[in-house]
């Protein structure tokens, strides 16, 4: 392997910093794990698996390609990946009063019906490729991942998330008036949105 360890564990502290942001899989597992608890929730998060190891590949393998033909182009990406984190970190923080809503179509009972809400979820996003197209080259030289190095990242790629997913529908009672606490949840997104400012900040100096 060609990355270190501390790459590793600074790509990893990152992945729990998006997890701890709510999003869309934030939703869909609050969704399923209110309305059927923990045995409707994990077929989601399994579901959602698919998606964190096939878009972390896919953005190393399309970074690659562009680099090898433009060069330059990883030193423009790791800039992008700083100002990534910068503007996601802004833009929680911002909104950290905004309420997380449920969609019903995501309670659909059954556990083929959860990993397909999951698959559906973490898929339906196109952004996300993009996103992992401005990050992964803020952690690691592209250039020189070698297999073992490419299955470590989507490795922790989905088992950070999925251990977060479990855990959340695990705890969903506490987690239900946490979410639904304006005074938690604003003071959630203002650090969350706080540690992705200054992972931003570091990434120049990685």
């Amino acid at each position: 392997m060609t990355i270190s360890a501390y790459e590793l564990m600074l790509y990893a502290g990152a992945l729990l910093l998006l997890f701890l942001t709510p999003g869309p899989v934030w939703v869909a597992l609050v969704a399923r794990a209110l309305s059927g608890g923990f045995h409707a929730a994990w077929p989601l998060a399994l579901g959602v698996v698919v998606g964190d190891v096939l878009w972390p590949f896919l953005a190393i393998l399309g970074v690659t390609w562009i680099v090898s033909v433009f060069l330059g182009f990883l030193v423009f990406l790791k800039w992008v990946a700083c100002g990534t984190f910068l503007t996601m970190g802004f833009l929680i923080i911002r909104s950290a009063g905004q309420k997380i809503s449920t969609d019903s179509r995501l309670t659909k009972p059954g556990m083929w019906a959860g990993f397909l809400a999951g698959l559906v979820v973490i898929l339906g996003n196109p952004k996300a490729i993009f996103f992992y197209m401005g990050m992964l080259p803020g952690f690691f030289d592209l250039t020189k991942l070698t297999w073992p190095d490419i299955a470590a990242i989507c490795f922790l790629s989905f088992l950070v998330p999925l251990i977060g997913n479990l855990i959340l529908a695990a705890s969903i009672h506490k987690a239900k008036s946490f979410l639904t606490s304006p005074t938690a949840l604003r003071r959630t997104n203002i650090v969350a949105g706080g540690l992705l400012v200054l992972v931003g900040l570091v990434i120049p100096f990685i």
